[in-house]
């Protein structure tokens, strides 16, 4: 795993697979924008360390969708650190390990893509999911924080707007592809991640924090906009 500073407050950790954010909270302590693959445990609470917590400082993971390269270390974290799990309310079963999310939507050029990430990522252990998430709900990060529903890439699909930073992570909805913005790849349901697409574009962010992909970090919105599929605008 490799970590980024993004900015002050947020460290991207890249995995072979995806990636996660750890923040720095204002009112301190520590709080995980989903988790990594199983078994990424032990290099997520090393990050942890590196920015000076404990694992007894980690208080929340919020998962933006229950893709397993996204929700693997969900619950070795959670029993190590004791943090509370949140997830968009129509994913928390399958990260339960009760339900399921509905298979994506593949076009031809994701197939090769899928078959071979797939395989390069464990299956995901079940998780104990401690809040249900809908859109609007705020998150208690001592700073405006907002949960936006944004289904597509998933019928439970979140992602977290930071208002007064005008930083937003996006989970799979959005994702870098050759140094460009687009809908997320592996996608159940593309009407509605092209609606998705639209609505997070339209924000005024300075900073797009992507499940795959690096980050934007300068006049992020106008980036999307610019990118947009034809089919975001309809």
């Amino acid at each position: 795993m490799d970590t980024v500073q993004v900015t002050a407050g947020i460290t991207m950790l890249r995995f072979p697979v995806g990636q996660a954010y750890l923040l720095r909270l204002p009112g301190g302590g520590f709080t995980l924008v989903d988790c990594g693959p199983a078994g990424a445990q032990d290099a997520v609470l090393g990050a942890l360390a590196a920015a000076g917590g404990a694992p007894g400082d980690l208080h929340e993971i919020v998962l933006t969708h229950a893709h397993k390269d996204h929700t693997g270390s969900a619950a070795a974290l959670a029993a190590v650190t004791g943090a509370r799990i949140a997830a968009g309310a129509a994913d928390a079963d399958a990260v339960r390990g009760t339900g399921s999310v509905a298979p994506p939507d593949l076009q031809d050029w994701e197939r090769d893509l899928y078959d071979s990430t797939s395989r390069a990522v464990p299956p995901a252990p079940p998780a104990p999911v401690h809040r249900e998430l809908a859109d609007g709900d705020p998150l208690d990060w001592g700073q405006a924080a907002r949960v936006l529903h944004v289904p597509g890439h998933t019928a439970g699909s979140i992602a977290v707007l930071l208002p007064e930073q005008g930083a937003l992570f996006t989970g799979d909805t959005l994702a870098i592809w050759q140094d460009r913005p687009i809908p997320g790849v592996f996608s159940s349901d593309r009407r509605r991640l092209a609606a998705s697409y639209a609505r997070l574009a339209a924000l005024d962010t300075q900073t797009v924090l992507f499940g795959h992909g690096e980050p934007l970090t300068h006049d992020a919105g106008a980036v999307l906009r610019a990118a947009a599929p034809p089919e975001s605008h309809d």
